[in-house]
C-alpha cells in the first residue's frame, strides 16, 4: 500500500507531545505519591516507539517496557521488507506455489490483513508491495513508472492469492507475489507491546508509534482516558479523542517526490496500480492497534462514502475524513470524537461532541 505511514505532524504527534510533558510535570509535582511515571522510547520500523507508563513499582515498569520494546525489534525483523534474512523475506522464497512454515506472529498478522482486503472488495491490498517498490524507484528518479511495467506487476498482486493452511503454513499462489506489511505491521506491533505490559501488571500506559498509531491503556492518574489531538489538515476542526483501551490511527497521502509532489503520493490502490489522490486524512478508532492501523488505510483507499458505510458495518469503531479545506466526515458506531471548531475571526471556539452512529459531512 505504501511505504512509509503518516507522520502525526501537525495532529497526533504535538498533541502528545505536550500530553507526556504535561503528566511529567504533574508526577514531578507529586514525585513522592504512587504510582509513578515511567517513560522509555526506542526506535525500531522506521520510526520512534514511545511508552508512558503508571506503576507503583519502577523497577517492574521498566523491565516490563524493555520486554516490551524488545518483542517491537522482534517483530521489526520478522516483518522487514530490507534484511533479505527477515522471515518475511525467508517466507517469499520459499512459499510460492508450495507451502511455507510461519511463526505464529507472521500468520496472524497476514491472516488479520486478509479482513481488510475483505472488507474494502481489495483496495487494502498487502501484495501491493511489487507496486510499492516500482512507484517508489521511479518517483525518487522524477519519472513515472510506463504503463506496461505497471501492467505487468499488476499480475503478481492479489490477496487472494495467498493462502493460509492452519494452524502455521502459507502459500503464495503467485511467481512474483511479495508483500508489504507496512500499512498494518505498526499497529501489530502495538498490540503485542500492550500485550507483555498487561501480562506484567502494567493497568495504566500509553504506547505511540511514531504518532501514526496509539494505544491508550486505562488512564493516567486522575482523568477519564489519554487525551489525544487527531490530524487536522485543515487548521479549523482541532479534532480530539479519549482513549481508554483503544487505539487511534491516521491515515494520509505522503510524497517521496519532490517533482511530483502535488500528483502522486505514497499510498498505492493495487486496483489502479497508480498511488491515490485524496486530499483527506482519515484518523480511525478502534478496540486493537491493529484494527485501527489497518483500517485507517483502508478508510483512506475507499474515501469517505464508501468508507463510512464500512465503519457503520463494524462495532466499537469511528473515522474522521478531513481534507486541507475543512470537509469533514465522521462516522461512528460507537467511540466519540470532539470537534473544536475554530473561528478564524474569534478566539473562541465552538465545542461539538459527536454523537455515535452519526455521519456528518460538511
Amino acid at each position: 500500500m505504501r511505504w512509509g505511514k503518516v507522520w502525526g505532524g501537525a495532529g497526533l504527534w504535538p498533541a502528545l507531545a505536550a500530553l507526556l510533558v504535561s503528566l511529567a510535570q504533574g508526577v514531578h509535582a507529586a514525585a513522592a505519591e504512587s504510582p509513578q511515571f515511567v517513560y522509555g522510547k526506542r526506535y525500531s520500523m522506521g520510526t520512534v516507539y514511545e511508552i508512558v507508563a503508571y506503576c507503583p513499582s519502577l523497577d517492574r515498569a521498566s523491565r516490563a517496557m524493555d520486554a516490551a520494546f524488545g518483542k517491537i525489534a522482534e517483530l521489526d525483523r520478522m516483518m522487514s521488507n530490507y534484511d533479505p534474512q527477515s522471515e518475511l523475506n525467508r517466507m517469499e522464497r520459499s512459499a510460492h506455489f508450495h507451502p511455507a512454515h510461519v511463526s505464529p506472529d507472521l500468520y496472524s498478522v497476514i491472516q488479520d490483513s486478509l479482513l481488510y482486503s475483505r472488507l474494502s472488495g481489495g483496495k487494502y491490498d498487502i501484495t501491493v508491495a511489487p507496486l510499492v517498490e516500482v512507484w517508489k524507484s521511479a518517483l525518487s528518479d522524477g519519472r513515472v513508472p510506463p504503463a506496461a511495467r505497471l501492467t505487468q506487476l499488476r499480475a503478481c498482486v492479489g490477496y487472494r492469492k495467498i493462502q493460509l493452511l492452519p494452524p502455521g503454513e502459507i502459500a503464495l499462489r503467485s511467481p512474483c507475489m511479495r508483500l508489504d506489511l507496512g500499512s498494518i505491521g505498526k499497529g501489530f506491533a502495538v498490540d503485542r507491546a500492550v500485550e507483555i505490559l498487561r501480562s506484567s501488571g502494567i493497568r495504566d500506559a500509553l504506547v505511540n508509534a511514531g504518532g501514526s498509531t496509539i494505544y491508550g491503556m486505562g488512564s493516567p492518574p486522575g482523568q477519564q482516558g489519554w487525551t489525544i489531538r487527531l490530524n487536522d489538515p485543515s487548521g479549523h476542526v482541532s479534532p480530539e479523542v479519549t482513549l481508554r483501551d483503544d487505539s487511534v490511527s491516521t491515515s494520509g497521502q505522503e510524497t517521496n517526490s519532490l517533482i511530483f509532489a502535488r500528483e502522486f503520493g505514497h499510498i498505492i490502490d493495487p486496483t489502479t496500480a497508480k498511488p491515490v489522490r485524496s486530499a483527506f486524512s482519515v484518523s480511525v478508532i478502534a478496540k486493537t492497534a491493529t484494527a485501527s492501523d489497518g483500517l485507517s488505510t483502508t478508510l483512506f483507499l475507499l474515501g469517505p462514502d464508501s468508507g463510512a458505510r464500512v465503519v457503520h458495518e463494524l462495532p466499537g469503531t469511528a473515522a474522521l475524513w478531513v481534507s486541507p479545506k475543512g470537509e469533514m466526515r465522521l462516522a461512528s458506531t460507537g467511540p466519540k470524537i470532539l470537534l473544536r471548531r475554530i473561528r478564524k475571526s474569534s478566539a473562541t471556539a465552538d465545542l461539538a461532541l459527536e454523537r455515535p452512529q452519526a455521519s456528518v459531512k460538511q
